[in-house]
Order: C-alpha cells, then sequence, then structure tokens
C-alpha cells in the first residue's frame, strides 16, 4: 500500500484504538505500534518517506517511576509532526526536559479547557467564549499526574483552573500536546482537533476509503494464502460475515466456512445463515448441529470468563474435527483458519500489539488458537473498526440490513444468561429477544423517520437466573425476568443507553410477559458504557 500514514504509539490506554478510528475517519491510514519499539525500528519505518506524523497515547501508567515506558527518542528526530495525548503529553515532556508531578487534585471527567497561544493546533477551533473573549473547549480529562514545567522550546497552548499546562507547542518542530483525550466523544471539538493535526499540520493525503481497500484486501490475501485452503467460523453476524464475503471475493471455492450452532443462537438464525451464504452467495459452508456438546460442556458453569474460555475451547474442538473431515474425503485440506476479529476484540481482550493495556474480557476468536489445531491464522479484518468493516461489506455488495445487523457476541447468548447456562433459559431468551428486535424494528421515531432499531447500536434481552412473584388473571405466578439493553455509540469503546420511548417499552414488555411463558417481569438497564460493559457478561 502506498498510503500516507500516521503512526500511533501504545502506551497501553484502554482507547488508543479510539485515536485510530479519528484518524481513519479523516480517511488517513495509521498503524497502532507498541510504545517500546526501537529506535531503529523507528527509522525503518519512516524510510518509505510515507510516514506524516506521530501520536503518543495515554496511558494508566506515571511517567515518573523508572520502569515506565517512554516515547524512542527517534520520534523527536524524524522531523515529523508529534502529538502527545495525556501520558503521551507527559512523556513528551519529560523526555524534552520538562518536568512532570503527581498531584492530589486529580481530573476524571468533563473539563472546560481554555485555549491559550493562539497555535495551529487550537486556531478558531472552540465551544463558545467568554465574555472576556476567551476560546472554550469542552473536553474529556482522565489523569491524576501533570506537566509543571515546560520543555525548552514550548509554550502554553491550554490550561484549566485545576491543570494550568493542559496543552503545550513547539511549532518551530511541529510539536503539540494535549492532556486532555480528543479521541473520545465526550470530547466535542476532538474531532476536529485530529483532524487539524493529520491533514493540516502533518499534511497527510486523505486516501484511505473502504471502497478503493476491497481490492488491496484481495490481492493481500490471495498473498498470504496462495492455493491452500481456508476454513472459515461463520457465524452470521457483521463481522464473520464481511470477512466470508472478502475472503470469498479473494479465493472463491479454496475457502469452505463452518457454521457452528451452539445452541446460543438468535430464533432462526441458523436458517436465515444458510439462506444468504449458500442460496445467495453460493459460498461453501458447512452446518453443524453442536448444541448437545456446547450445553453439556457448560453444564453447571457460571463464571463468566469460564464460559467464554469453554466456548472457544469448544470452537477448536468442532473445527479440528470439520479439518480432519476434509482432509479424509480426499481434498488438500484447510491450511488456514480465518476469523473476523476487528479491532474492538483486540482491544477489550488486553490484546492491543503493546501488551499493556488492562484486560476487561476476553473474546475467543482473539490472540489465535491453540497450536495444536495445526492451522493458521487469518484475519482480514483484524485492523478495522466497526463502521469500517460495515463500509466495506458494501462494498462488496453485501444486504444493508446484514452488514448494519446489530453486533452479536461470539459466545452468543452464553454471555446474555446470567449464570450457568441451561437449554430452558436459552428458549425463552430467544424468544424474548426476538419480541424486542421485532418492535424495536417496527416503531419508529417521529422526528427522523428512522426505525429504533436503525438508531441504536445494540440492543438485545438479558436472561436474569431469578424468579419474581407476578399475578395473571386470578393465578400466581414465580416465573423468570428478562433484562433489556439498548445502547447508542459511534465507536462501542464508550455508550449511552438509549432513551427508548415509553409506548415502545410498553408494548415490548407487555407482548413479552404474555407470549413468553415462563418469564413475568421485564426490566430495562438504563447504565452507560463506562462505568459498566455493553454486555452484562
Amino acid at each position: 500500500m502506498q498510503h500516507d500514514k500516521i503512526l500511533i504509539l501504545d502506551f497501553g490506554s484502554q482507547v488508543t484504538q479510539l485515536i485510530a478510528r479519528r484518524v481513519r475517519e479523516a480517511h488517513v491510514f495509521c498503524e497502532v505500534q507498541p510504545c517500546d519499539v526501537s529506535d531503529q525500528w523507528i527509522r525503518d519505518y519512516a524510510a518509505d518517506g510515507l510516514l506524516k506524523g506521530v501520536i503518543l497515547s495515554g496511558s494508566h501508567a506515571s511517567v515518573y517511576e523508572d520502569t515506565t515506558d517512554k516515547a524512542p527518542p527517534a520520534v523527536f528526530t524524524l522531523g515529523v509532526p508529534v502529538l502527545g495525548i495525556c501520558y503521551g503529553m507527559q512523556t513528551m515532556a519529560q523526555q524534552l526536559g520538562g518536568k512532570v508531578e503527581g498531584h492530589h487534585l486529580r481530573e476524571f471527567g468533563p473539563a472546560a479547557v481554555r485555549a491559550r497561544g493562539h497555535t495551529k493546533l487550537l486556531e478558531n477551533i472552540a465551544d463558545f467564549t467568554t465574555p472576556d473573549g476567551h476560546g472554550m473547549l469542552n473536553v474529556w480529562m482522565s489523569h491524576g499526574d501533570k506537566v509543571t514545567e515546560l520543555p525548552p522550546g514550548f509554550k502554553l497552548m491550554a490550561s484549566t483552573d485545576s491543570c494550568p499546562i493542559a496543552g503545550m507547542a513547539d511549532e518551530e518542530r511541529r510539536f503539540y500536546a494535549v492532556q486532555f483525550h480528543p479521541e473520545v466523544t465526550h470530547t466535542a471539538q476532538g474531532k476536529a482537533i485530529l483532524e487539524r493535526f493529520v491533514l493540516e499540520i502533518c499534511g497527510a493525503r486523505p486516501d484511505w476509503v473502504m471502497r478503493d481497500h476491497v481490492a488491496e484486501a484481495v490481492e493481500s490475501i490471495r498473498r498470504q494464502v496462495g492455493d491452500e485452503e481456508v476454513i472459515l467460523g461463520l457465524s452470521g453476524g457483521v463481522d464473520s460475515s464481511v470477512a466470508a464475503a472478502l475472503i470469498h471475493r479473494a479465493i472463491g471455492d479454496q475457502l469452505t466456512c463452518v457454521f457452528v450452532d451452539h445452541g446460543l443462537l438468535r430464533l432462526n438464525e441458523g436458517d436465515m445463515v444458510m439462506d444468504m451464504f449458500v442460496g445467495k452467495l453460493h459460498a461453501k459452508v458447512i452446518r453443524v448441529d453442536a448444541s448437545a456438546l456446547f450445553l453439556g460442556e457448560l453444564q453447571g458453569v457460571s463464571d463468566p470468563e469460564a464460559k467464554r474460555k469453554i466456548i472457544g475451547n469448544e470452537f477448536v474442538t468442532v473445527f479440528k474435527q470439520e479439518a480432519a473431515k476434509l482432509t479424509s474425503a480426499g481434498a488438500k485440506g484447510a491450511k488456514w483458519l480465518a476469523q473476523g476479529t476487528i479491532y474492538p476484540d483486540v482491544i477489550e481482550s488486553g490484546g492491543a500489539k503493546s501488551k499493556k493495556a488492562v484486560t476487561i474480557k476476553s473474546h475467543h476468536n482473539v490472540g489465535g488458537l491453540p497450536e495444536q489445531l495445526g492451522l493458521k491464522l487469518l484475519e482480514p479484518l483484524r485492523d478495522l473498526f466497526k463502521d469500517e468493516v460495515r463500509e466495506l461489506g458494501e462494498a462488496l455488495g453485501l444486504p444493508h440490513d446484514m452488514v448494519y445487523r446489530h453486533p452479536f457476541p461470539g459466545p452468543g447468548l452464553g454471555v446474555r444468561i446470567l449464570g450457568e447456562v441451561k437449554k430452558e433459559y436459552a428458549d425463552l431468551l430467544r424468544r424474548a429477544d426476538a419480541i424486542f428486535i421485532e418492535e424495536l424494528r417496527n416503531f419508529r421515531d417521529a422526528a427522523s423517520g428512522k426505525s429504533w432499531y436503525d438508531l441504536t447500536s445494540q440492543a438485545f434481552a438479558v436472561f436474569l437466573p431469578v424468579k419474581s412473584v407476578g399475578v395473571m388473571g386470578d393465578g400466581r405466578t414465580y416465573d423468570y425476568v428478562v433484562a433489556l439493553r439498548a445502547v447508542q455509540t459511534s465507536d462501542f469503546m464508550t455508550a449511552d443507553w438509549a432513551e427508548l420511548p415509553y409506548a415502545l417499552l410498553k408494548k415490548v414488555s407487555s407482548r413479552i410477559i404474555n407470549e413468553v411463558r415462563g418469564i413475568n417481569r421485564v426490566t430495562y438497564d438504563v447504565s452507560s458504557k463506562p462505568p459498566a460493559t455493553i454486555e452484562w457478561e
């Protein structure tokens, strides 16, 4: 690829990949690498002349600790612009001769930052102006340490009442740094700030476009795979569907999709998957009913991480069996395992390339399957965000309804049934979830005309393994509870609960209680991420 590029050095922040997402939204290619790459690696990376700038991410660490990572010194001698964010600002300050200290007064949450110094990064970017004529920015802070002394050559660029140095700049060398996080949606002008840095200060070409990426991705897959066979775990979700369509475009019948019904799918999902991929795309798909195997292994297990690992391990078992069958049938045998892994999966598993992020939860399709599987790993979507995957799917000609279907976790209903997974629970949840989704599609917002399914980013029902007393007719009931969950988000790293109309919630609740015998109470989850996660487990 001959795209201009931005290098993002990851110091272990949970939102590092959001920086990459914002850069990609500006149609500029970027890559995330661990912060401890060598000076020689940095120089080699820049040798092709396509590197236009470097961004230093945040971190949970403190720069003044002896064991703390620093940016490779070569970053500051390349002659390209550098942007430090939060910890990235602090390590820039300390490495270039400034001073960073811990402070008893921390800033976690929204803050109003005053722009100072009229630097190119913040010029004419403001959310409001004070009566005194000062430009102000509504930003998101997340730090305990702060820069207390500017490095030589730097001037003050921004401040808050509790953080006098909230931004600094050396415009001669094109070094900029901010204490706040422009990558998160809570910073209102964050997109404008990052676009200013990438497009104007760095001068990168905005030529990273998904419709053009199809040809590059197809060529990359063909180079990797050659004439070997590929087996792909097809779930029916957006990620695995786009991966299947992309790989099929590249190598055709060298791809065999294995669709595993683990007994934890949504209502009628298996039939819909087969209709799309066999009936419409004419791909080779083997359907495996492994529900008894999965449910048997999950019996008596209630810990969320244990459930995820069991489901991941059983996938290995199924794939080994299917690969062996293909070989014994006289075919060359699969040499590659393809997966629909995307960036958010990698982040939340603590699997970012830096290996420094704190693990939130594991994903069964991240990090490679056990070596005994004997297959090489093909992950053509691993460096793409969800919105890029959707754009790629449309460019490949997949139906809009499939491409914009809400995400569904790899472990399926296994992580939407709290505690032990039982077939009875899965059957109840399937029906309740289907009613919720159906009504979200039916209800339309008067202002936009869109369905509430399209206005939410992810929506589903969760089964709670507790019973509550109810009354139906003249009789007493003692049945289970489901919680409805619907969120709105642009990046899935942060999310707000969706303010669904009361009439919609009322109808969903009434239908579930009347149509799903065994459930007598419906609740609605009004937790945002953070502090909650989108899924319950």
